[in-house]
């Protein structure tokens, strides 16, 4: 089966992915959420730069739904994925665990491109997919974090098994899947080589902090 990466370069993702070559389908392209007004991705904040770098190590062309405002993102999204039918892509996958909001967003966005709906790890505990992660060889580093849970001393930090332990002793919820944290892959087995970054400054937006990586 031939298929559409939703991709945000963080850590469910590229499990999502990871999973679906391993059971012998084959991804066509990343799609991937982009905020027209700073350049980069919704939610995670990756900048072009490492965006198209992790896509040149990744081997995958990256068609980017383009938006202002959130309430675009629905149309520059399904626009993504018509684009992914052209190269051939049956399917979309998503990198979703258990919030039902979000398992129907991705199906009424599928709907409208005519897509079907591909969630991998849909229904698997938290703390075992974040096991997974680990174990399987995905190497992220935390790139955003919600002060509600988490301070800026795990920004820039990789996501270890101890790093986790330190997460769950805060009360947060170790994958992040609640908004929590964010984080950027580096390396993930499906990657030809790690992706180099740099480390920059650490800025406060809205109750989040966030660390540029370039």
């Amino acid at each position: 089966m031939k298929f559409a990466m939703s991709y945000s370069f963080g850590k469910d993702s590229a499990l999502a992915m990871y999973k679906m070559i391993e059971a012998g389908h084959e991804p066509i392209c990343l799609i991937t959420a982009i905020n027209e007004r700073d350049g980069r991705s919704w939610f995670h904040g990756i900048s072009q730069n490492i965006a198209e770098k992790s896509a040149d190590s990744i081997g995958l062309p990256i068609i980017t739904a383009s938006s202002t405002e959130r309430q675009k993102y629905v149309e520059a999204f399904t626009n993504a994925l018509l684009q992914a039918k052209t190269l051939g892509a049956e399917v979309c996958v998503f990198g979703d665990i258990d919030i039902d909001e979000h398992l129907e967003w991705n199906k009424n966005v599928c709907n409208a491109a005519e897509l079907e709906c591909i969630t991998p790890l849909w229904g698997t505990s938290r703390e075992t997919l974040v096991k997974e992660e680990i174990e399987s060889g995905i190497t992220a580093v935390i790139k955003v974090v919600d002060h509600k849970y988490l301070d800026d001393e795990f920004l820039g930090r990789e996501l270890t098994t101890e790093l986790v332990n330190k997460i769950r002793q805060t009360g947060a919820d170790v994958c992040g899947e609640n908004g929590e944290y964010h984080t950027l892959v580096t390396y993930a087995p499906f990657y030809k080589a790690p992706v180099p970054i740099h480390l920059g400054e650490i800025v406060q937006i809205d109750g989040y902090g966030a660390i540029d990586i370039l």
